[in-house]
């Protein structure tokens, strides 16, 4: 087998192609791989720095890129329509390189070091913007943004249709914060705000008159075509519900998260009178109202079977429904939706108290075709109710946990389903018997699976899953949390030769250094190196991790690793030393999860699967080529000497 440091070789007569047809198949990739095709030869490295004059699409967020290293990367280019970054390593001195005005597609992440120059300067440069997202814009302290900023991005935007503001935007007045919207443009069909208050919604669907204007004065409407509103806010309040199920007449998809921080008064709640307002005007599909238990545990108190009653004879055409904090909803409650809502493909409640097997005795009589489940922190729930919920041979992902009570007997029955693809089984009371229903089942579509907590488990649950009648091949498996686990269960998971993309092993006090050197040595047959093929490992707190460890973690091993997690206390000046040397892997050592959460929102955009690398396809595809012999990895410093 060829060392990991050799040169990537290139396939036989590649290097004799015509540049014309290299630049077009070069086209056809994304940065990523344009970048890996770059560090083979010549001629491919200056096709690649020609492309980038005239790519449409720009994305690189699984690193944070330095001012430094995204300069050569951005050329001046009046065809780029769509660009996404990771800002972390930026800063406002970056906004005037990134900003074009070619742009149509625009998402920064982690923008914490920009100011509001950021939206105003988007407000005058972008004007066929249709998508903006934003993320954690001037949360870095000494960073502002100006009501006057927001206003100038609303008024400038004239074609926005997607919005997404994923920052507090409480820290705007509250008066004039209401007013610039009435000049956000027509066409915006979908907004999402990462915090705001319920006032403050309520003021800006329903602006105060101005001082000249009488009471019978025609108000301007606001956000008149509007579809999609998704807002976390402070406390969800029948005034909130009331003020956008009456303004918001086109809407189809409503999601409000709340985390009080302490027992809402009535005037500050949701109430049966509240729920009964929603879908007024019969147009929406998606429904999610969420309480969360993040700060205090506080429940819908003053919602109960009435106000599900009274908001079933309006949703009889919703598609999906997401119920969490419910407390006093009772299985009469739940039942009501499952037989009004004839169209209902996606259910998810959490903490649903009351909720037991009997919402699923008589499902099969139904007409439902459920293909996403979601049961989380519903502990009367037993075997039997997953048995009942089998019977929807078309269920794609089912979220079942912390349902306590459901054991090896559920997995028989979730093992029949041929369609599934995402299984979390978190804190539930299965063993090593159990995952044996499941790799011998028919789940062969399975690519995400988490038992995290399921103390039963050993280092048996490995072969258990992956015996050697079973095809599946699961991308991210989540195995934290595990007494039990020790590194002979790693051992056999290299010796599956499943190529995982992420795997999380948290807290498994038994896991150490020989995991690792397994791991950084995986093979999928006996041609090709796949231990490259993990961009996330989670290793924070393990019992057995040393020094020796980190060693692996150096070039060459890991070279598609973006994401690891350790305990820093193992020797802070390794865990610093390897963050330096890498410079674009992320390195966590406070305990914190890894990437995205990708588990609490799966609905929509986050079931989307990763971007594919297309030249990292090809590759793997290609006859006699080693997953080794291509430097996922190459610093892109290095391609742009």
């Amino acid at each position: 087998m060829a060392s990991p440091s050799d040169p990537i070789p290139l396939l036989p007569g590649m290097e004799h192609l015509p540049s014309a047809l290299v630049a077009t198949i070069m086209t056809k990739l994304d940065i990523r791989s344009i970048q890996s095709l770059a560090s083979t030869c010549k001629t491919f490295r200056s096709c690649a720095a020609h492309i980038l004059s005239f790519v449409p699409t720009f994305h690189l967020f699984d690193i944070a890129p330095s001012m430094d290293l995204l300069r050569p990367l951005l050329p001046p280019n009046p065809y780029l329509r769509s660009l996404k970054v990771d800002c972390t390593r930026l800063d406002d001195s970056s906004l005037d390189y990134m900003i074009r005005p070619s742009l149509q597609e625009l998402c920064l992440y982690n923008c914490a070091d920009c100011s509001g120059k950021l939206l105003s300067l988007l407000g005058r440069q972008c004007k066929d913007l249709r998508f903006l997202y934003l993320s954690s814009v001037a949360e870095k302290r000494g960073r502002s943004i100006d009501v006057l900023d927001l206003e100038e991005l609303l008024s400038g935007c004239s074609h926005l249709e997607t919005l997404i503001l994923m920052f507090d935007v409480s820290i705007f007045l509250r008066h004039n914060f209401a007013r610039v919207w009435a000049l956000a443009p027509g066409k915006l069909l979908s907004l999402e705000i990462g915090y705001i208050s319920s006032v403050m919604v309520t003021e800006l669907l329903s602006p105060a008159l101005g001082p000249q204007q009488s009471s019978n004065h025609l108000r301007p409407s606001i956000l008149p075509n509007l579809q999609k509103l998704c807002l976390s806010v402070d406390y969800i309040t029948d005034t909130m519900v009331n003020t956008i199920s009456k303004c918001l007449v086109c809407l189809t998809h409503l999601d409000l998260r709340d985390s009080p921080i302490m027992e809402p008064r009535m005037a500050f709640d949701l109430t049966n009178s509240g729920l009964q307002q929603i879908n007024i005007h019969g147009k929406l599909k998606h429904l999610s109202l969420v309480r969360s238990q993040e700060i205090v545990p506080t429940y819908f108190k003053r919602v109960n079977d009435l106000g599900i009653l009274l908001m079933a004879d309006k949703c009889s055409a919703m598609e999906s429904i997401c119920l969490g904090g419910f407390c006093q909803v009772t299985d009469t409650g739940y039942k009501t939706i499952l037989h009004s809502c004839s169209k209902l493909y996606k259910l998810r409640v959490f903490h649903g108290t009351h909720l037991t097997d009997l919402v699923f005795h008589d499902i099969s009589a139904t007409s439902l075709s459920l293909t996403h489940v979601s049961l989380r922190w519903c502990n009367l729930l037993t075997n039997l109710a997953v048995a009942r919920l089998a019977t929807n041979g078309d269920l794609s992902i089912l979220d079942l946990r912390d349902c306590r009570n459901l054991g090896d007997e559920a997995l028989r029955a979730i093992g029949t389903l041929p369609k599934l693809k995402t299984l979390l089984i978190d804190g539930c009371d299965i063993s090593d018997v159990g995952l044996s229903y499941l790799g011998k089942g028919s789940t062969n579509s399975l690519v995400s699976l988490s038992v995290r907590g399921c103390k039963r488990l050993t280092d048996r649950c490995i072969s258990s899953l992956f015996d050697g009648s079973c095809n599946k091949e699961i991308r991210e498996l989540d195995l934290s949390n595990l007494p039990n686990i020790s590194d002979a269960g790693v051992l056999l998971l290299a010796k599956t030769r499943i190529p995982i993309f992420e795997l999380r092993m948290r807290r498994c006090p038994l896991i150490g250094d020989t995991s690792v050197m397994a791991l950084a040595s995986m093979q999928v047959d006996e041609t090709v190196w796949h231990g490259s093929r993990l961009r996330l490992l989670d290793l924070y707190n393990c019992g057995g991790i040393t020094q020796l460890a980190f060693r692996w973690f150096k070039k060459p091993y890991f070279p598609r690793l973006r994401w690891l997690g350790v305990t820093g206390s193992v020797n802070r000046d390794m865990v610093d030393a390897l963050a330096r040397s890498r410079p674009f892997l992320h390195v966590a050592c406070r305990g914190e999860e890894l990437g995205t959460d990708q588990w609490d929102d799966l609905d929509d955009v986050y079931m989307q699967d990763e971007e594919v690398d297309e030249f990292e396809q090809w590759l793997l595809g290609a006859e006699n080529v080693s997953d080794d012999e291509m430097e996922d990895d190459v610093d892109l410093e290095e391609l742009l000497e």
